[in-house]
């Protein structure tokens, strides 16, 4: 793409003319800021500077990939302002070995002059001509334009396979520009030059769908392939709001785990130490003294800590309200086993084991216990504690984990959109150096901004 010339204004102008090639009738819509124009019936460039039209080149017939999705001398509204489709050309890159085209419309209108659309396996952008340099001071990595960053992702030769109708700059099939793009999604930066002069454009990724609804063409645009340089991430806007969100909560979640464990009393209302001995034989279920849970319904917490050791002790538990009769029943293990073997030291199991009753109302409270372990076992002493009140961690856990799984899920998949982004450029995976380039492609997502 090379600058255009000057534009002056006023209603568009539209002449006939013929090809000096082939005699067929050429269509002229930008009379006065054409340089090129290209004869749709025998394919040769013509110079529209010439009175006589001098022939610059004549090229192949085009091919099924050659024919504009938009045709020539629709006129669509880009960015409120009416243009008219003059030119379309097709441009090929090759990276190992492997062509890659895509498509560029050279648009008009008479006040504003020209501007370009681009379509590479559907997706589309709408391009026009910086009117100031950027700031290059980045050492060819990155680059600023309007306080906004650009990566660089990719630079390539690029061929002029095709042509067809009007261009504001000497065109002709074959030749070749240097051409590297910057991406800050949704918006691309381009420099494009042959030799020393250099055009600089900026882009802003558009849907087919935006474009067919621009031009009112008839049925649907071409579905989108793969991620494009700069397609904007669907999921960049929902990583930040739901950081945000998750960060909220946390807060609130901290603020509330703090005023919970310093309103909760952790009172311990009974300990007492026992015996139990698997060889004696007879009936080893006994109950405990009478203890009182006061204050306020709460969670019970109940430890047994038992001196273990290769060995095990399970025990039946009833926690029972003296007055009611109403009976928590559950049973807990603990076990502990230690020893060596080819690997080393090795050990599983711990000497105690803590369980917690919820909602627990106040009353006159006693344990009903019935141990048991290996017979022949010999004596196992343990000890058994009871706190009302406790402040339950787990609880604020489960909370965090609630906050951060989907978190993490939404930042995961935008770092995958990008990995599959930055697949494409000249860095290659983030195996191979783009991964810092994904991850600061994310944090600027969190940035917003208009330039052009």
């Amino acid at each position: 793409m090379s600058p255009a010339g000057p534009t002056p204004p006023g209603a568009p102008q539209v002449k006939s003319l013929n090809c000096p090639g082939c005699g067929a009738s050429l269509t002229v819509r930008s009379f006065g800021n054409a340089v090129t124009i290209i004869c749709e019936s025998c394919h040769s460039v013509l110079d529209a500077q010439d009175p006589k039209l001098r022939i610059l080149q004549q090229f192949h017939a085009a091919t099924s990939e050659d024919r504009p999705l938009i045709p020539l001398g629709s006129r669509g509204a880009i960015r409120g302002v009416q243009y008219e489709v003059i030119g379309f050309q097709r441009r090929t890159i090759q990276v190992e070995g492997v062509s890659y085209s895509w498509h560029e419309y050279v648009l008009f209108n008479p006040a504003k002059g020209f501007r370009y659309l681009t379509e590479y396996d559907g997706h589309w952008n709408d391009i026009s001509i910086l009117r100031a340099l950027p700031d290059e001071s980045g050492g060819g990595a990155t680059l600023k334009y309007l306080g906004e960053t650009y990566r660089h992702f990719q630079t390539a030769d690029a061929a002029t396979a095709f042509v067809l109708g009007e261009f504001p700059w000497q065109v002709r099939v074959g030749e070749i520009a240097r051409v590297s793009d910057f991406i800050s999604p949704p918006r691309v930066i381009s420099s494009e030059g042959s030799g020393k002069e250099v055009t600089w454009s900026i882009g802003e990724y558009r849907s087919g769908r935006d474009i067919w609804k621009a031009f009112k063409l008839q049925g649907d645009p071409p579905a989108p392939i793969g991620i494009y340089e700069n397609q904007p991430s669907p999921m960049s806007s929902n990583v930040k709001s739901v950081w945000t969100m998750a960060g909220i909560f946390m807060i609130l979640l901290l603020t509330l785990a703090v005023g919970v464990y310093w309103t909760e009393s952790d009172e311990q209302v009974f300990e007492q130490m026992f015996e139990f001995n698997s060889s004696a034989g007879g009936e080893a279920s006994f109950v405990t003294p009478v203890f009182q849970l006061n204050g306020r319904t709460s969670d019970v917490e109940l430890t047994t800590n038992a001196g273990v050791d290769n060995d095990w002790i399970y025990l039946n538990y009833a926690l029972i309200n003296q007055d009611t009769g109403h009976a928590y029943d559950f049973g807990r293990e603990v076990s502990y086993y230690h020893g060596y073997d080819s690997d080393g030291s090795w050990s599983e199991g711990k000497t105690s084991n803590s369980v917690t009753i919820p909602s627990v109302p106040p009353g006159n409270y006693y344990l009903r216990i019935e141990p048991e372990s290996d017979p022949n076992r010999g004596l196992i002493r343990y000890v058994v504690t009871v706190k009302r009140d406790v402040p339950q961690a787990s609880f604020f856990g489960i909370a965090l984990l609630a906050l951060l799984i989907p978190a993490g899920l939404v930042t995961w998949r935008s770092l995958n959109f990008e990995h599959l982004r930055w697949a494409e450029s000249d860095y290659g995976s983030p195996a191979d150096g783009s991964f810092l380039s994904t991850v600061g492609a994310v944090v600027d997502s969190f940035q917003s901004g208009d330039d052009e």
